[in-house]
């Protein structure tokens, strides 16, 4: 909502953002003149005005290019000195996504969001749900850090998730699920135990940690999404492959949230049938 200042107020406004801006630059009205490509007198006489005026839309922008702020914090139409490009850099980010599954940088995020709700479509099956002969078959090709340092990451991020720092929402496919228990295409190989431990290890830990954990199986062909990740009201995470795509602001992180939550409302199996599916998955497992 846009909130209407008297010309007199914004004026008033314009000066003391001004002045400010020259101290935070720690820059003196003649350097400011010289930025702004005006007379030094132009300015101080703005500056020692007290009344409505106004200077004209050029001397502005000059002046906040000058200062490194935006036009529209020196106009009082924004309280975020920075400049649109900065604003958009604080807002979307590119992080880098190592293919090893200890990554600091997302358990970083968890502790960062600890209290709040954190939702999370994963890339194949949840890493911190898996079990150790699992992370061990899935990880040994990975370069980086060793198989048992990407199996303590994993139990780390299990007991936060038991220290009920936050609540966890993962929404699954149920075409990962069922390719995994046949061992088809990404899961080719896998022995008929390890499968089965896998699946039990799932519905174990969701009956044990319900309702703090939740996993919403969905069909993927009615609706489609990408790996992604919402701390909370703080910031949403898409893993694109090499990197993740980090959004800060808050009207995509409440878009993504809003994609996430019809992934829930499209979950084919309740919550107080996943242990049954769960066991008629592992009766499959051949």
């Amino acid at each position: 909502m846009v909130i209407k200042i008297d010309k007199r107020d914004r004026a008033q406004l314009f000066r003391d953002r001004l002045i400010a801006g020259m101290t935070q630059a720690n820059m003196t009205q003649s350097a400011l003149a010289r930025r702004a490509g005006v007379d030094r007198s132009t300015l101080s006489q703005l500056l020692k005005d007290t009344g409505a005026r106004l200077p004209n839309a050029q001397l502005v922008a000059e002046c906040a290019a000058g200062l490194g702020v935006s036009a529209d914090w020196l106009l009082g139409l924004s309280d975020r000195p920075e400049q649109a490009v900065d604003l958009v850099a604080a807002a979307i980010s590119m992080t880098e996504a190592p293919r090893a599954m200890v990554d600091d940088q997302i358990f970083a995020w968890h502790q960062e969001a600890a209290g709040y709700k954190i939702r999370h479509v994963p890339a194949a099956l949840p890493d911190m749900l898996k079990t150790k002969d699992m992370l061990r078959w899935e990880y040994a090709p990975s370069v980086g850090k060793t198989i048992e340092q990407a199996i303590g990451a994993s139990s780390d991020r299990l007991d936060w998730m038991r220290g009920a720092r936050s609540d966890y929402e993962m929404a699954i496919p149920l075409s990962e699920l069922d390719t995994f228990a046949r061992a088809e295409g990404y899961y080719a190989g896998l022995s008929v135990g390890l499968r089965k431990a896998q699946l039990e290890q799932f519905r174990d830990l969701h009956t044990q940690l319900y309702p703090s954990l939740r996993l919403h199986l969905y069909d993927q062909r009615q609706l489609y999404s990408a790996p992604v990740t919402i701390f909370g009201p703080l910031l949403a995470v898409i893993y694109i492959g090499r990197n993740y795509l980090v959004f800060r602001d808050t009207e995509r992180v409440t878009a993504i949230t809003a994609h996430f939550d019809q992934l829930v409302r499209a979950a084919s199996v309740s919550q107080r049938d996943l242990a049954a599916y769960f066991d008629r998955l592992i009766t499959r497992v051949t």
